[in-house]
């Protein structure tokens, strides 16, 4: 299996997850997705992971994303693992974790990175839009927890940029001042676009508030 790329679509699959079998383009629909992997059950890194993941809840929801965990290990155990990570990071994980045991999916993914571990996944991610296409992903190491800041971060440039001709600069977040795209030329439509105005640094960096704030 090659390694996926943005723009590619995402594989479609069936697998068992504690939330019962999932058809992913079907269990997705029309909403963002976070697919990311985890090395095994019972590991301490992970479980901090998922249980960030359940506590960032309202924040995924409000950004009409769908997160879901995959684990290669079997059904029976993620049972007996969710209850560990509700009782030690004080919430309730609310999203389905794939049980991956005959690493379907994985494979995939491409999750098992053989010069790593040629047993268990990296921690993959994969942030998915509403028609399937891989927009962004990140590959960590199993000693290395992931910043779900800076995934939602990202989620939230791509969703501006989907809807309104600018980029996001260095170290963005929600709020702050945005570059409007270089192709565009237009005065009267800069005008139209941007009515806050903008600063010219250069010809080609253009500083404007952000449009949909």
């Amino acid at each position: 299996m090659s390694t996926l790329r943005l723009g590619d679509i995402a594989p479609d699959f069936t697998q068992d997850s504690t939330d019962g079998k999932i058809s992913f383009h079907e269990w997705a629909g029309d909403s963002w997705v976070v697919l990311f992997s985890h090395p095994a059950d019972f590991t301490p890194v992970c479980t901090t992971e998922l249980g960030m993941v359940a506590a960032l809840n309202v924040e995924f929801a409000k950004r009409r994303v769908k997160p879901i965990a995959l684990s290669i290990d079997p059904l029976e155990k993620h049972g007996l693992w969710v209850k560990d990570i509700n009782e030690t990071q004080r919430t309730t994980v609310n999203f389905p974790i794939l049980a991956d045991e005959d690493k379907t999916v994985a494979k995939l993914y491409d999750m098992i990175h053989p010069n790593a571990s040629t047993t268990s996944t990296v921690r993959s991610v994969f942030i998915i839009d509403p028609k399937k296409v891989i927009r962004t992903t990140f590959t960590y190491p199993a000693s290395t927890g992931r910043n779900f800041d800076e995934i939602l971060r990202v989620i939230d440039s791509l969703q501006l940029t989907d809807s309104h001709k600018v980029a996001t600069p260095a170290n963005w977040k929600d709020g702050d001042d945005v570059v409007t795209v270089p192709s565009l030329q237009d005065p009267a439509e800069l005008a139209q676009r941007f009515p806050k105005g903008f600063q010219a640094v250069r010809p080609y960096l253009r500083m404007t508030p952000q449009p949909n704030k």
